[in-house]
This record gives structure tokens, sequence and C-alpha cells, in this order.
């Protein structure tokens, strides 16, 4: 697994209200990250999850040990990092934070993508035939692909937009309506929260302030995860 470090810093969370297909849960305010961090560049393969693991649950098998471990539930993907951590002696391996997250999705832009108000299938894997608003159409691939194979952004890391869901450590819950210091999310829910859009949904989805959530229990094969790291 290869980590970036994550700076510590400020962003506006959530989407202005002119942002086409914006939710109404996204309002913004603005958060600190209080301490830099490290972001797994990609998300968990199938191959790091067989290593850990010991088994594949995904769906796309026949993509190869270098695409993306889905059809993993949230309580899943707890159970990898708790035998990560396990296996190499540490308690520094989790789930990111919906914050982390996003501050480490947009890489310091302020657009619905990192790319801009665009996003082309040769930059995100999803389904081409509903792009953002006046951009073009592009390829559906109908599947996950392998890690990697699109260009990172400025901070290194790969796929946060597309190719599957990943799920955070958060309840999903309203935002504050006030600047807050390292949010964590509601103390409970009935929900978790995912991010980033997944392979076989529409480009608005990828929207780096777009929010999505399920039962902590579900397994879809379009739901993974990365791993964040303490310093």
């Amino acid at each position: 697994m290869k980590f970036v470090p994550i700076p510590a810093g400020k962003f506006v969370m959530g989407s202005p209200p002119d942002e086409s297909y914006r939710g109404s849960d996204e309002n913004q305010y603005e958060v600190r990250i209080s301490k830099p961090f490290y972001m797994q560049t990609t998300e968990v393969s199938q191959g790091q999850w067989k290593k850990v693991m010991g088994n594949n649950p995904s769906g796309f098998k026949d993509c190869g040990d270098d695409c993306p471990v889905e059809s993993v539930s949230w309580e899943d993907a707890q159970k990898f990092i708790s035998k990560l951590n396990q296996m190499e002696g540490t308690e520094k391996y989790r789930l990111p934070t919906e914050a982390e997250w996003e501050y480490a999705c947009r890489a310091e832009t302020k657009t619905p993508f990192f790319t801009g108000d665009c996003i082309s299938t040769d930059q995100a894997n999803y389904d081409g035939n509903y792009p953002a608003k006046n951009c073009p159409k592009g390829q559906y691939r109908g599947k996950t692909i392998k890690a990697g194979r699109v260009q990172p952004h400025a901070w290194g890391l790969y796929d946060m937009h597309g190719n599957v869901w990943e799920w955070v450590q958060d309840w999903y819950g309203d935002y504050p309506s006030n600047s807050v210091p390292d949010p964590k999310g509601p103390d409970e829910g009935q929900y978790r929260v995912l991010r980033g859009g997944s392979w076989n949904f529409n480009a608005w989805f990828l929207r780096s302030a777009d929010r999505y959530w399920d039962y902590p229990d579900i397994r879809y094969f379009n739901n993974g995860f990365r791993v964040a790291r303490d310093v």
C-alpha cells in the first residue's frame, strides 16, 4: 500500500448554492484540518484485501488484483483495518473522516471536480453517457478499472472521483453551521457516509462535495474504500 502526505490546512467544505446538481445537505462551512495525515494513493485493491483477509468478496474478480476491492461493507472495511493494524503492530490505520476525504479530494480546488467544471472518462471511471452539465459525453466501461489507470491529482491521489464509492468513518448527518476544527460527524446514526462516485453512476455524483450514504452492513459491487494513516 502506498501513501502520500496530506498537509494540515483550512478549506471550505460543501458546495456553493449555484453549483449544478448540488444536494441540500452540502451547506458550506469552514473546516480546519489541524494535523497532517497520510492517505492511500489508491482504493484498497483486491490483492491487498486478499493478503490481509485471505479471501476476495469482489464481484469483478476477473478485473484482477490491481482493481479495487468492492462488495464490502463499512463493517468489512473496519475488520480489514483492524487486522492490518494487528499485522503491523500499530493503531495508525483507519478510515478517513468525511472532512479529511473532501479536503484530500479537492487538493485546494474549489470547482465541482478537481479537474474543473467537467471531468472526462479519461480522467475518471463513471457512466460517460451522463456527463456533468454542458460537458461532453464519454465512455461507459460498465465495470471497475485498475488502480492508477487514470492520472492522479495534484496531491498524488488516484480515483478520488469514480471507480468505486469510498466508505469514510462518519455517520451521515447535517453539517455544522459554523467553522469547526477536525469534524468527525454525528456521534450516532443510521447510515455511514460514502464519497467519490463510482463506475456505474452519473458524473454529478463524482463531485467533490457530493454525499452518499448507506447502512454500515450493506455490500454492493460499487462500494469500496481507501485507508488513511496517522502520522
